[in-house]
């Protein structure tokens, strides 16, 4: 394989990131979440399936924008809010409830990373810079994408809350970027902690995870690990916001027994029963581990990346 990065175009680069957004979904049983064989009362898992695929062509031409950094255009040019607005709106076209805010501000900063970086030590450093040299413009853009998803738990702050009337006001008068802005939910939001601090789940846990797997068992497994293993090492904080950092831990213990059921050169029965079990458990007590599946797609995205470097 040539190893150029003019193979990781703006094309490919949607391609992946809807088939990340795709495969995370179709995890099958992946616990707690929508997935091929669970629907929620408010969602349902077509509803997954449109939201990734059609997020393609704003990740297309976040990539193509992306990708004159350094040339024509700065870090601090490169519209990350404006793009991540974009697949929102195009989102809410076709589904009437938020189902991929969480990716989208996940693939959104990974995508234009891509189309400039040439190895994955690049790509985590480029993401970084797009998220620190984001500006106040992003943030507006971005602070507007969370209040057409209504997106419960997010920005959501004593300071620069995303209900506030006067949050667009604040944010221009502090000239605060997304990086500021994260930053200040980061400590209660994983999510937001991934988006400034580097994303360690998605390239310390979740991509490695995913990429070992892959390649020796079948995608559906690998998917449903990753998840595991990030559930299992990083309490959800959509959880915790709901029901408190007790249960967000005790979903997380749950995770790690049924990822040491896991054998598999030997018998799956074992673990195929505990995590239809643990599904059923979040399911029936409505403890939904969204913040974890939107991690599962950033890992799957960086894994998928990684076979053009």
């Amino acid at each position: 394989m040539d190893n150029s990065i003019n193979n990781i175009n703006p094309e490919l680069i949607a391609k992946i990131a809807q088939i990340s957004s795709v495969l995370e979904v179709s995890g099958y049983p992946k616990p707690g979440n929508v997935h091929r064989t669970r629907d929620f009362h408010d969602m349902v898992f077509e509803d997954f399936i449109i939201s990734g695929i059609v997020i393609g062509d704003t990740i297309r031409e976040a990539a193509s924008f992306g990708s004159e950094i350094n040339n024509f255009i700065s870090f601090k040019e490169a519209n990350i809010g404006k793009y991540i607005l974009k697949a929102v709106k195009e989102t809410d076209k076709w589904i009437s409830n938020n189902t991929n805010l969480g990716i989208i501000m996940l693939l959104t900063p990974i995508a234009i990373s891509a189309a400039i970086s040439n190895n994955i030590d690049e790509l985590r450093e480029n993401i970084h810079n797009i998220i620190v040299n984001s500006t106040v413009i992003d943030t507006v853009a971005l602070y507007e994408a969370i209040g057409i998803a209504d997106a419960g738990g997010m920005g959501d702050t004593d300071e620069y809350s995303v209900t506030s009337e006067d949050a667009t006001k604040e944010l221009i008068e502090n000239n605060l970027n997304i990086f500021d802005v994260l930053t200040i939910s980061s400590s209660w939001d994983s999510l937001a902690k991934e988006l400034t601090n580097k994303m360690p789940v998605t390239f310390d846990i979740g991509y490695p995870t995913f990429l070992k797997l892959n390649k020796e068992y079948s995608t559906n497994l690998a998917t449903i690990t990753t998840f595991l293993t990030i559930l299992s090492e990083v309490p959800d904080t959509l959880i915790s916001r709901k029901y408190g950092g007790e249960k967000a831990l005790e979903v997380s213990s749950l995770a790690k027994e049924v990822l040491d059921s896991l054998d598999i050169d030997e018998d799956l029965n074992t673990f195929n029963k505990k995590i239809k079990d643990f599904d059923d458990y979040l399911f029936e007590n409505k403890l939904n581990p969204g913040t974890t599946a939107d991690l599962t797609a950033s890992s799957i995205m960086v894994s998928l990346l990684s076979d053009y470097y």
